[in-house]
């Protein structure tokens, strides 16, 4: 069984930063999947970006100031989010995907104008 566990959100002004983590137990292959995603209240989950044997994906939103990142000897998962705007504010998702997809818990974002 999988599980994975965020942390590391919070309240922030426009442009500022914060980092995220998320720690993976269970069976972590570094092959399979795993990414961020994100939810606005009312709008539907985003992809936010995905690492997958190295090799980086972002939404258009985000490039250039997010980066994604993962320890696959400590199965943690992270995203660094630099220049945040008041649009990022959203519940950000862990998940992995083997392909069985799993879900975190979720970890809010603030960011305030």
């Amino acid at each position: 069984q999988v599980q994975l566990v965020e942390s590391g959100g919070g309240s922030v002004q426009a442009g500022g930063s914060l980092r995220l983590s998320c720690a993976a137990s269970g069976s972590i292959f570094s092959w399979f999947p795993m990414g961020w995603y994100r939810q606005a209240l009312g709008k539907q989950r985003e992809l936010v970006a995905v690492i997958s044997s190295g090799v980086t994906t972002y939404a258009d939103s985000v490039k250039g100031r997010f980066t994604i990142s993962r320890d696959n000897a400590a199965a943690t998962l992270y995203l660094q989010m630099n220049s945040l705007k008041p649009e990022d504010t959203a519940i950000y998702y862990c998940n992995y995907q083997n392909p069985k997809t799993y879900w975190g818990q979720g970890t809010q974002v603030t960011v305030s104008s």
